[in-house]
């Protein structure tokens, strides 16, 4: 079982950047697909950006594509997000996610989750 927690969450001006990571517990990581999904008030959780074990593949939703940017490093057993450009509609709790079976946009694709991080970008 892998346990994941988050942090680096904040609030941040609109245009300004934030650093998210995920630190992993357990065995598997370093196997597993990694993502990142955002659930703003009364949205469902949507998918923000993944990154395969091997790192030579990213995912980005087309809202957030060229403005963040997925890493990750699996010897330190972390993820990381790096906002750029925050607007306010990126406002939402960040989750860090886990799969055992490979890439999915759909949160219902991932195996188990941290217990999410806010941030909050003000105009």
């Amino acid at each position: 079982q892998v346990q994941l927690t988050e942090s680096g969450g904040g609030l941040v001006q609109a245009g300004e950047s934030l650093a998210l990571s995920c630190l992993a517990s357990g065995r598997t990581f370093s196997s597993n697909t990694m993502g990142w999904f955002r659930q703003a008030p009364g949205k469902e959780r949507e998918f923000v950006a993944a990154i395969s074990w091997s790192v030579r593949s990213t995912w980005y939703a087309d809202s957030v594509k060229g403005r963040f940017t997925i890493s990750r490093d699996n010897a330190k057993k972390t993820v990381s997000l790096q906002m750029n450009s925050l607007k306010p509609e990126d406002t939402a709790v960040y989750y860090c996610a886990g799969s055992n079976t490979g890439y999915s946009a759909s949160p219902y694709g991932y195996d188990y989750w941290g217990q999410g991080t806010q941030v909050t970008v003000s105009s």
